[in-house]
């Protein structure tokens, strides 16, 4: 029952001067039947509207919370096992030949750093044997004259080779716009 339609037996205050036995209560009175059916009609709105409050607390109560739900999309995408194989064979063939060039551009180095270390040894071999014969002192003027001409070789096979790296970098550049896989290189070593 909706607590607008309880009834109070309690007799009310009367507003009037004279003796409440003139006047009938609420309770003594009689409605109009039209009355009593627009009440009971009124108490079903009422039910009826706690009903859907009710029901309305309840759908929204979660509403921050679905929101959230709703506003994250995931989107997955299944396929089957041939299409993965397919596309990383297809990787696989994009990306080995630029891998296979790296490691030939990285061994090629590899072999450039070892001749300059030969190279580097080789100058100090010969620093050790020419320091002693300078540290002598007394040396006749053939020796000098040797002497400068050992400087003079050293230095100009420096720039020889030196002068073969930079052609070497040129045939190379030239070499790979043309064929990217062409890495070997004809290298000469000098020995006087």
């Amino acid at each position: 029952m909706s607590r607008v339609s309880r009834a109070n037996f309690k007799s009310r205050e009367s507003v009037f001067g004279a003796d409440p036995e003139l006047y009938r209560g609420e309770i003594q009175a009689t409605c109009s039947p039209y009355l009593a059916e627009c009440v009971a009609t009124l108490e079903d709105c009422c039910e009826e509207a706690h009903e859907a409050q009710q029901l309305l607390r309840n759908g929204t109560k979660d509403l921050p919370r679905m929101s959230k739900v709703l506003r994250n999309q995931r989107v997955f995408l299944l396929i089957d096992e041939g299409t993965v194989k397919r596309y990383k064979t297809e990787l696989a063939d994009e990306v080995e030949p630029q891998i296979n060039e790296l490691i030939k551009r990285s061994e090629q180095g590899l072999e450039a750093l070892l001749k300059k270390e030969a190279l580097l040894k080789a100058k100090l071999d010969n620093a050790k044997v020419l320091a002693p014969k300078l540290a002598r002192g007394a040396q006749t003027s053939s020796q000098k004259l040797e002497a400068r001409r050992h400087q003079m070789l050293v230095r100009q096979r420096q720039k020889l080779e030196a002068e073969l790296k930079m052609l070497e970098s040129e045939l190379m550049s030239m070499v790979r716009p043309h064929s990217p896989f062409t890495t070997q290189s004809s290298s000469v070593f000098i020995s006087f």
